[in-house]
């Protein structure tokens, strides 16, 4: 399966654009009952098994977003019966021309007008039979706050960078409006439940509106195929942690299979806010980044939407489209017209622009009665105060600019604030010599690439405006960098649309190039813009959802949490929880058992400030010791004079200490080395480099071992601890070439010890010994918790086919938490831990009085 990232930009923009096949696989579903699925308790529903069989075959794909891709109004025959339409300038209806005539596409979504209870099931069917539409209805106070509170009040904002920092700017943190929000999801949930056939649909959410809505379905589905694309822009981590609700967020859009973003900015964003918030790391793997999440990896998609071409050549081939440009060519003859289309809200830059085309006729009178600025500005989409002060700064601004430059017959801002036909913007496209985009912030902003293509015109337009058709066309953009599409953009003039010396410069640059270099600009554009449309954008987002969701059967799951905090746990089939009973079991046939357990995050629960063992846990361990039929052995990083010091009452625990290097069979028992190494002078070259890392990161420590070194940055900046760490490690491998160290990176650390040194040692050992005094292990436990305990888990699954084992040992490889990992068993976290091994003291208690003949074990050099 072909798919292509932000990296390609550039073979892209060449002209190299990939092929998609259509040759897709069919996958049967099935027509589900409408409110069938609503009968079902979401609560009690976590398991994948609750999802019904499936008998029809179609593929199907369930696009959801805020409002549906339809016009709706009353029949103006007096009937009073509603009339609806396809919305053609909906994104979500011109996407639908990348998915394939073969696939279905079930539309969910609320409606524009507000339909009377009354009629909402009439509309209901009507929609779903012939638009394929399933609309949500919401209560207008219930929409009211969801939309123009939280969403607009709240998110909008903070996604564009603007803080609540007084009831003015967006104003505080209203629970009730979230509320709202969860609220409003919920109904789209239960709208997608009662369409969805889990097992083959494939479902797509639009934009921050629905940002909660993967958790409700994740919920009720834990095997959804199920993908999300923010068509906003994520702000920095500084910015998004202010939000009270930030990690529901964060988790919500976590449950989703596939995140799709604009830039490669917005998912650095992202993926940096789960890192500082969430703790999780990301991983690039083949040019696909992912985020592993509870044994779930949520990819991440980086790839701006495009518009559709056939729409926009359909308009320019419109009659009143050519009429208009004749006009538009008059209207303005002699003079050239540089051209704004923006949103009026706060952060399109329109009093920016205007500010810069003020400076431009200020610098360079010469341009006074030559150059028009069209501004044409389309209806805010949100209210309040704000807008109404763009507006007022934008007509006074346009005023000032007209009284101070304008002369008869010449006005240098011609604003459009009422709206204005399609066709007629088209018009407006088509003449203009300049487009200006400076918006302060902007998720992707499509009107470069609108103008890109009408400047491309046709015959009839060409004749209309006297143009050679066998010329080059031409256009120049300024656009802002802080939009979606100027990285996309980059025959652009880029620019800070705060710095309005800058932005003259730019128009003035725009105005002056020479029409060779217009032209060339203008063909590296529409190579691009033509390549990658709407079309590419929803096939290439599809196909990766697919890949995506490849192992889903393959998986099995568990939804664990409540609320919001619900997530869905993946794991591997033959990866499966350790049951206390299946244990105990086993331990009690068993006559000569191997136990193995690391401190470091089994024991003692990781991140804890203080590492030294409890009474609780120096118990158990000393009980186990008791037992004569168990060899127990703590295996950890620590150093040997700690371990020394804290199990000092445990006569007859073994102990390695810094992975194995040192050993000791117990108490009375001298240390030994594993690995013999004749001297430790890389150490002189390993600290000051270690030091050097130590000064520039704050939060990072150095731990010097007998055996090895290790900087720690568990407590930096996690961004940049992770990029010193990645220096450290290529800085110590070079010093280091020729010293017989290994230098390994490992969770927030780096360490270089002696090679040949791991805790597999200390499990091949054991049970060597073992077997050398006739104690054939017939039972074996392994725990651990992190990267370096994998050494303990490979080396007792593969005894099972050689000597030391018994043909009928029982092996029991146990790692915390659910994650990737050669161990075939595993407990969430410490306290279930120390249960499991308190079960196997209570085990071996009960059978104490039986006679055993006690066996005496050395670790041998």
């Amino acid at each position: 399966m072909t798919s292509r990232s932000y990296s390609n930009l550039l073979d892209l923009a060449a002209g190299n654009a990939p092929t998609f096949s259509r040759d897709r696989k069919r996958f049967s579903r099935v027509a589900t009952v409408t409110g069938a699925l609503s009968e079902l308790d979401d609560e009690n529903n976590n398991s994948v098994d609750s999802n019904p069989p499936s008998s029809v075959s179609q593929e199907r794909v369930i696009i959801v977003g805020n409002q549906l891709p339809l016009r709706a109004h009353r029949s103006l025959d007096g009937s009073g019966k509603w009339c609806f339409s396809w919305d053609e300038d909906s994104l979500l209806l011109q996407l639908k021309d990348g998915l394939g005539e073969d696939i279905e596409v079930i539309y969910v979504g609320s409606l524009k007008e507000e339909v009377d209870p009354s009629e909402q099931d009439d509309v209901s069917q009507t929609l779903l039979e012939t638009f394929k539409c399933v609309p949500a209805f919401i209560p207008p106070d219930l929409f009211s706050k969801f939309y123009h509170g939280f969403c607009k009040q709240h998110l909008w904002p903070l996604f564009h960078y603007m803080l609540p920092l007084s009831p003015d700017l967006g104003g505080r943190f209203d629970r009730s409006l979230w509320q709202a929000y969860v609220s409003v999801n919920k109904i789209f949930a239960d709208k997608v439940n009662e369409v969805i056939n889990p097992d083959d649909d494939y479902v797509w959410v639009h934009d921050y509106h629905l940002m909660v809505l993967p958790t409700f379905l994740r919920k009720r589905f834990n095997s959804v195929k199920l993908g999300f694309f923010l068509h906003s822009p994520f702000p920095s981590s500084e910015i998004y942690r202010t939000l009270p609700v930030r990690d529901e967020l964060l988790r919500a859009l976590l449950n989703s299979d596939l995140i799709g973003f604009h830039t490669f900015d917005y998912a650095r964003h992202f993926l940096s806010c789960c890192s500082r918030m969430l703790g999780l790391s990301y991983q690039s793997k083949r040019g696909y980044i992912g985020l592993e999440y509870y044994g779930r990896t949520v990819s991440i998609k980086i790839l701006p939407v495009g518009i559709h071409i056939g729409q926009l050549q359909s308009v320019l081939n419109l009659p009143e489209t050519e009429s208009k440009v004749a006009e538009l060519k008059e209207r303005f003859r002699g003079q050239t017209v540089m051209l704004g289309v923006d949103d009026m809200d706060i952060f399109k830059g329109i009093s920016l622009k205007l500010l810069a085309m003020e400076q431009l006729l200020m610098q360079h009178s010469d341009k006074i009665g030559e150059v028009v600025l069209v501004q044409i500005a389309n209806p805010a989409r949100g209210r309040g105060r704000d807008v109404h002060e763009v507006q007022c700064e934008t007509k006074a601004t346009v005023q000032r600019i007209n009284e101070t430059f304008g002369r008869p017959g010449y006005v240098p801002v011609v604003l459009i604030d009422t709206p204005l036909q399609f066709y007629e913007r088209i018009a407006f496209y088509v003449i203009a010599e300049c487009c200006l985009v400076t918006a302060v912030r902007d998720g992707m902003n499509l009107i470069p690439y609108e103008y890109i293509i009408c400047r491309q015109g046709n015959e009839k337009l060409d004749e209309t405006l006297g143009l050679n058709q066998n010329a080059l066309k031409k256009s120049m953009l300024v656009v802002s960098e802080f939009i979606g599409c100027s990285p996309s953009l980059s025959g652009a003039i880029r620019v800070n649309p705060w710095n309005i010396d800058s932005v003259a410069e730019a128009m003035d640059s725009a105005l002056v190039l020479s029409e060779q270099e217009k032209q060339m600009r203008h063909e590296k554009h529409y190579r691009y813009v033509s390549t990658h449309d709407v079309a590419y954008w929803a096939r290439s987002f599809l196909q990766d959802l697919e890949r995506s969701c490849r192992d889903h059967m393959r998986r099995r799951c568990w939804g664990i949490g409540f609320g919001l905090s619900f997530r869905v746990i993946a794991l591997d089939p033959n990866f499966r929880k350790l049951s206390l009973d299946h244990i105990v079991s086993a331990y009690k046939r068993t006559k000569s058992r191997a136990i193995l357990i690391d401190y470091d995050g089994a024991m003692v629960q990781p991140g804890s400030i203080s590492m030294n063992p409890n009474t609780e846990v120096v118990g158990i361990l000393n009980n186990l010791c008791r037992d004569l039929k168990n060899v127990v052995f703590l295996v950890s990083g620590k150093g040997r004079e700690t371990l020394t010091e804290w199990f000092s009452s445990s006569e007859k625990l073994g102990i390695a200490a810094e992975h194995g290097y040192f050993v000791r069979a117990n108490h009375e028992a001298e240390w030994e080395t594993c690995v013999s190494v004749p001297d430790f002078d890389w150490k002189q070259i390993a600290e000051p480099v270690m030091k050097l890392y130590a000064e520039t990161t704050d939060g990072s420590t150095i731990e010097t071992k007998e055996s090895a070194l290790v900087w720690n940055y568990q407590y930096a900046d996690p961004d940049f601890g992770a990029c010193q760490a990645k220096e450290l490690l290529d800085h110590l491998e070079n010093v280091l070439a020729n010293e017989p160290v290994s230098v390994k990176s490992g969770q927030h650390l780096v360490e270089v010890k002696p090679q040949g040194v791991n805790k597999g040692l200390v499990a091949e050992r054991l049970l060597t010994t073992m077997q050398e005094r006739g104690m054939i292990a017939d039972f074996v436990l392994c725990i651990g918790d992190d990267r370096s305990d994998e050494d303990m888990f490979e080396v007792i699954m593969s005894a099972r086919e050689g000597p030391f084992l018994s043909p009928v040992a029982e092996v029991f490889a146990c790692t915390v938490g659910q994650k990737p990992s050669k161990a075939k068993y595993y407990l969430e976290d410490t306290s279930e831990i120390l249960r499991m091994l308190q079960g196997l003291v209570n085990a071996s208690e009960q059978t104490a009085l039986r006679p055993y003949r006690p066996w005496q074990v050395t670790i041998e050099e």
